[in-house]
């Protein structure tokens, strides 16, 4: 199973957000340079993050996004799930009445096992957890940029 671009690069989205976080609204561009990501393809993104709540946009000179909630209180398994929709690997474990062979299936029981220890991982991260992490990994790259 492969998160597409739209999960990983919505995380970082957000991740940069976090690290703005009442700093007011965080511009595209600035975005763009600090995650390297497109930003035509930003503006995509926060579409499903906005839709999510997560996220609202803010008009003007200095507009640009901004996080509706305390990094804190955001989790990973939050912003996957608006940016992928649900994590079931397979059918079956989102539907089970789509397979007659349900209360006979040990590969299923493994699918949900693995749906389930996927959300745990993700549920158990916030915002301000990869965001301090994100810091204490840019503390060991220095930048000489001039």
């Amino acid at each position: 199973m492969k998160m597409s671009t739209k999960g990983r690069y919505g995380l970082r989205v957000m991740l940069e957000l976090a690290l703005n976080y009442r700093q007011g609204p965080t511009l595209v561009d600035a975005i763009a340079l600090n995650q390297d990501l497109s930003g035509k393809y930003i503006h995509v993104l926060v579409g499903g993050l906005k839709s999510a709540g997560l996220i609202k946009a803010v008009r003007g000179p200095n507009g640009g996004y901004e996080l509706t909630r305390d990094p804190a209180t955001i989790t990973a398994l939050e912003i996957i799930q608006a940016m992928e929709g649900d994590l079931a690997p397979l059918e079956c474990v989102r539907n089970s009445s789509c397979c007659t062979r349900i209360d006979a299936c040990a590969s299923r029981e493994l699918w949900c096992e693995v749906a389930s220890a996927m959300a745990k991982v993700l549920q158990g991260y916030t915002l301000a957890d990869l965001a301090r992490r994100q810091q204490s990994l840019d503390k060991g790259n220095p930048d000489f940029s001039i």
